[in-house]
């Protein structure tokens, strides 16, 4: 559950709480730490999740429950649903139908706002030489992807992403030059973004994994920052509540094409060569390895990438049009993909997921 939280997520924990009857009694209950205090599990939770919702009394339980399940899907983040085992079975007259499709009122854009978050942007990229576009991780939970990439094909930046945003922009993009994650980015996509006078991120979180120790050669007066809800340029102007994928659709119409950068990575460019063949009886290699889970994937295919060295060499991977991709930066626990592996299974029954995982996580 800490690791949805840190990775935006909207998982619903729901857990059986203690008898309805045992709130306010000195009873010792099993599966606690031995006190006469049931909220240790709720305080366990507290931090980790954005709505916590102890259901006790049928009288407000489905108030509680649609509260917590609104308020995952509005914030991206976690709940907690505790529900005492004494009463999951009773009915009740406020569950007396049959459910009705549950909808959130969508979020909107300050209208002005937007429109001067566009217009200061537009005249921030249209005067640059050599702007690029870097996605990050938060296009997810800002349901961006799709205005993102609607804005990369018309203004013709070059085209990176940030090691957590693998699996969100298309990797099939004309203009996609790789991964950028400072030393350790794909061939010549460092020397591209770093060397752009106007750089727009889109969602990026720039924690030690992403910024290599914060070692990536960023300037601040370069960078426009997009943030699901926010757009910050430069040193200057910041304007509140824009949900990105308004900003993104907006800024697209404004947008001077300019394929500076990307003519400058074709230039430079030399394509990877082929690892060598493995001779009889030599142990496998990696590069060996991943060539043939490269040859692999497909648009029927997933790709979830473990902790470790499997985040280094999953990352090298070119993902065709549809396949799956996903791995936990933020919180980086060790042993993730395990579950991750069988919950994707089950939600996209139709996809052959492959995971990468080296044994340790594995146990």
């Amino acid at each position: 559950i800490a690791g949805a939280y840190s990775e935006n997520l909207p998982v619903i924990c729901i857990v059986g709480g203690p008898n309805s009857h045992d709130y306010g009694t000195n009873r010792i209950l099993h599966h606690t730490i031995g006190l006469p205090d049931f909220s240790q599990e709720l305080a366990c939770f507290q931090t980790v999740t954005c709505f916590q919702a102890v259901v006790n009394n049928l009288e407000d339980a489905h108030e509680l429950i649609d509260t917590a399940i609104s308020t995952a899907l509005k914030e991206s983040k976690p709940v907690y649903i505790s529900i005492s085992c004494n009463l999951s079975a009773i009915p009740h007259p406020t569950f007396g139908r049959e459910p009705v499709p549950f909808s959130l009122t969508p979020k909107l854009s300050n209208e002005l706002g937007l429109e001067a978050a566009v217009e200061a942007a537009a005249e921030f990229l249209n005067k640059a030489v050599k702007p690029v576009l870097v996605g990050g991780p938060k296009l997810r939970p800002a349901h961006a992807s799709e205005a993102f990439v609607e804005l990369a094909d018309a203004c013709g930046y070059a085209l990176a992403i940030m090691p957590s945003a693998k699996g969100l922009v298309p990797e099939h993009h004309p203009r996609f030059v790789g991964t950028y994650w400072g030393a350790v980015s794909s061939a010549f996509c460092a020397e591209i973004v770093e060397s752009a006078d106007a750089y727009l991120f889109a969602g990026p979180i720039f924690n030690d994994y992403s910024s290599v120790g914060y070692s990536l050669l960023l300037k601040k007066e370069k960078a426009i920052i997009v943030q699901p809800d926010r757009v910050v340029i430069a040193n200057g102007p910041a304007f509140g509540c824009v949900l990105m994928k308004d900003f993104f659709v907006a800024l697209a119409k404004k947008i001077k094409p300019n394929t500076t950068a990307y003519d400058n990575y074709r230039r430079i460019f030399v394509p990877e060569g082929e690892p060598l063949r493995n001779a009889p009886q030599e142990p496998l290699r990696v590069n060996v390895l991943f060539q043939h889970i490269q040859k692999m994937l497909s648009s029927e295919t997933a790709v979830i990438a473990e902790t470790g060295d499997s985040w280094f060499n999953c990352q090298k991977l070119k993902l065709p049009r549809g396949c799956g991709y996903e791995f936990q930066m933020q919180y980086g626990s060790i042993g993730w993909s395990v579950g991750a592996t069988l919950g994707y299974a089950q939600a996209v029954p139709e996809k052959r997921v492959i995971a990468c995982i080296g044994d340790g996580s594995f146990q």
